[in-house]
């Protein structure tokens, strides 16, 4: 959706980078006007002046593993007896066959909190210390509190190749160890040591809806081995629009968490960034909340200042993380913002990954669309001059994104041209074909519309070209008469995708609609 400008005048959000937006907000929620509502407890008040340059490039308290504001909250505490943990959700380290970080929520200062974990759910005898990540968030706007939260994650290594584990969140009074607290454990299973059959899950644009808790509740049921979320995570800022209306609520993050724990708390959510996770409040490049909340693989060019970047490997698959506010036309608050070494970064990774006889397939998500035909957003040019040409290069098998809140599906593209049709049912080889790009945007956000209608399995309506547009450089957008757009679905979706290793290895692709109809299907296997 569009650049989040909360509390910030339209005119001056438009032409703003995030780091400009960190220090008008910082500027007016000064110190003193914290004390005279009584959110004295914020600490480090930025001064005032606009900050220039790439927002990336800016000082950041997102530069250290936690953000240095401390919450009020540090100094209340409560009978630790009657303090629950809530919103846990998981993720990969660096390596997902040894390494899995807990994450979870508390709602007040809490005594040495830590993560029990075993084998059995009557042995959780391994005990390691958790950190804490407090976020403070004054009242941007008069109809919002102050908040407080806190962000507790732990960080488990050395763990056994695809076996299962039992674990708890605790601190001093609540031990999950306890019995009565057998409720509270949840469970992982880490990634095998050799390529065997799995299934991850995808989509973007989730928010707190009934629409986003169903598409969870369908998740469980393909009982997938991770899930990838391309960004546009919760909504917390609303509307993005700088108007009276639009608000930025951080409490909109319990909410999301909460929603989310069902599978969070038992599948790794690998989240990247989209473009209403850029919240200017907490850091200069805009993601300092996303560091408080999330732990996630340290494998990007820098993972204290783009904690959306990364890759990590699954059985056959390579997957890479991009976060597409460094290049994007439509929405330049963040472009530029790691001055290149991400592309870089990509590079160097897809050329590893290709050049790793394990790996069959390589995946990259992220939020931002480089090919689709929407009425709201369309394709970004920047997306496609930066990082199609090494998807194609690179013979990537499979890219996903967000953004536009519908399900649609490209041929096989090489070149920015088709390279071979790829009709609902067919197969596609990349090393021959082309790369698929598929936007998986209707987690649960309102629907978008196409300027065609629908064509979807069981439904198809084949067109010649489809007329829709892309951004440029100078956020015009260019018309473009394409022949790519093959499945187009306007409903809440996800995907489904079913890695198959050994001597014909296959990805099978498929969309699921909220009912669990299937929308599309296609199988991506590469030339021997």
């Amino acid at each position: 959706m569009d650049t989040p400008r909360t509390g910030i005048p339209d005119h001056l959000a438009s032409r703003m980078s995030m780091a400009e937006q960190h220090a008008y907000l910082r500027e007016r929620f000064s110190r003193r006007r914290l004390l005279r509502t009584g959110a004295a407890g914020a600490g480090g008040v930025a001064g005032a002046g606009l900050l220039s340059g790439a927002a990336c490039d800016a000082p950041s308290p997102s530069a250290s593993p936690a953000p240095t504001l401390v919450p009020s909250t540090a100094a209340t505490r409560v009978d630790g007896s009657l303090v629950a943990p809530f919103g846990r959700h998981l993720a990969f380290g660096a390596d997902p066959r040894t390494q899995m970080r807990i994450s979870w929520q508390v709602p007040f200062a809490v005594r040495r909190p830590y993560v029990r974990v075993g084998l059995r759910p009557w042995e959780l005898s391994r005990k390691i210390e958790a950190e804490v990540r407090p976020l403070h968030t004054p009242p941007l706007s008069e109809k919002l509190p102050s908040v407080d939260q806190l962000y507790l994650h732990a960080a488990l290594d050395g763990l056994r190749p695809g076996t299962t584990y039992y674990y708890g969140a605790g601190h001093d009074g609540f031990d999950p160890a306890d019995p009565r607290r057998f409720g509270t454990l949840g469970t992982f299973r880490t990634a095998p040591a050799k390529a065997e059959r799995f299934v991850f899950t995808a989509f973007g644009d989730q928010g707190v809806s009934y629409d986003a808790l169903a598409n969870d509740q369908l998740i469980l049921g393909q009982n997938p081995s991770f899930h990838l979320h391309a960004g546009d995570i919760c909504y917390a800022d609303s509307s993005g629009h700088g108007t009276d209306a639009d608000t930025y609520d951080a409490r909109v993050w319990d909410q999301f968490l909460a929603q989310t724990e069902s599978v969070a708390s038992r599948v790794p959510w690998m989240v990247t960034t989209g473009n209403h996770d850029m919240e200017a409040w907490y850091s200069p490049d805009g993601y300092g909340g996303q560091l408080a909340r999330w732990s996630l693989p340290e494998s990007g060019p820098d993972p204290r200042k783009a904690p959306g970047v990364y890759s990590f490997t699954y059985g056959n698959v390579g997957v890479v993380a991009l976060d597409a506010n460094d290049v994007s036309h439509e929405i330049p608050a963040n472009r530029g913002c790691t001055g290149g070494r991400q592309t870089r970064w990509l590079d160097r990774t897809l050329g590893r990954l290709r050049g790793d006889d394990g790996i069959d397939f390589i995946v990259v998500f992220f939020h931002h669309c480089a090919f689709s035909t929407t009425s709201a957003h369309a394709s970004d040019g920047g997306v496609r001059d930066a990082w199609v040409p090494l998807f194609d290069k690179h013979r990537v098998d499979l890219v996903v994104n967000g953004h536009n809140h519908i399900y649609e599906r490209t041929d096989a593209i090489r070149h920015g041209a088709v390279g071979r049709r790829v009709s609902i049912g067919e197969t596609t080889d990349p090393t021959r074909d082309g790369t698929v790009y598929v936007t998986a945007g209707g987690a649960g956000a309102k629907l978008y519309s196409f300027p065609v209608p629908d064509s979807y399995e069981g439904h198809e309506k084949e067109l010649g070209q489809v007329d829709t547009y892309h951004w440029t450089k100078d956020r015009e957008k260019a018309p473009e008469a394409v022949e790519w757009s093959r499945v187009r679905y306007t409903g809440f979706s996800f995907l489904a995708v079913e890695a198959e290793p050994g001597g014909r290895p296959a990805l099978r692709v498929t969309a699921l609609a909220e009912s669990g109809e299937r929308v599309d299907h296609f199988t991506v296997r590469r030339g021997r």
